[in-house]
């Protein structure tokens, strides 16, 4: 009977462990940024990102787009290389759901989850195209309260420790910031790169 007790405990502390609520660590030379997903508003937004953190896609890319009071944006693999021209064209989703060819990996994207949370400072929230349903694995973190992008683009996470990185990246400087007249489509690409890795962990482990 002690024996049939003991592992009936053992199991429901496994299942609660298990179960525990992870989180994405975003690392950077600056620190961490610590985040938590709204799995609840956008389920396929944060199964996709989950699916490319555990492949590995994220890490060593960079922050290839950073605007102050407004968005520090990454997750494109073309920003491992060093042709800026090509930064921000690249991305797919970690899985298909049914938008893109199901054979070609590169043409999957994710279908729009716009809900009702708002875009404030360390918000993280999806890129796409004109098309609404044009996510693939681009993501930006505001730097600040950034209301025009309500319900336009699908926020599926938030920073909950970390924030003052956010400042570290998106003061960076750029063609832009240099020349405010420069309309190149790398105006707002850092000339030095932020790289990032990124991984799940246990909420409890990573907020200790």
């Amino acid at each position: 009977m002690k024996k049939i007790l003991s592992t009936l405990i053992f199991g429901a502390v496994f299942m609660s462990c298990s179960k525990e609520e992870k989180v994405a660590v975003i690392s950077t030379k600056y620190g961490d940024m610590v985040l938590e997903f709204y799995e609840e508003v956008a389920p396929m937004h944060v199964e996709s990102f989950k699916t490319l953190v555990n492949e590995g896609y994220f890490d060593n890319t960079a922050f290839h787009r950073v605007i102050p009071g407004f968005v520090i944006q990454g997750g494109d693999p073309n920003s491992k290389g060093d042709d800026r021209m090509r930064w921000g064209s690249g991305g797919r989703a970690g899985k298909f759901f049914g938008i893109g060819n199901k054979k070609d990996k590169k043409t999957w994207k994710i279908p729009a989850e716009f809900n009702n949370k708002k875009h404030v400072k360390g918000t993280l929230s999806m890129a796409r195209g004109k098309d609404a349903n044009s996510a693939g694995s681009q993501f930006f973190i505001c730097h600040a309260e950034t209301p025009q992008l309500n319900n336009k683009y699908t926020v599926f996470g938030q920073v909950i420790h970390g924030l003052e990185i956010i400042n570290q990246i998106v003061y960076y400087e750029t063609p832009r910031k240099q020349n405010p007249r420069y309309g190149g489509p790398d105006a707002d690409y850092p000339f030095e790169k932020v790289e990032m890795k990124i991984k799940l962990v246990n909420k409890s482990k990573a907020l200790k």
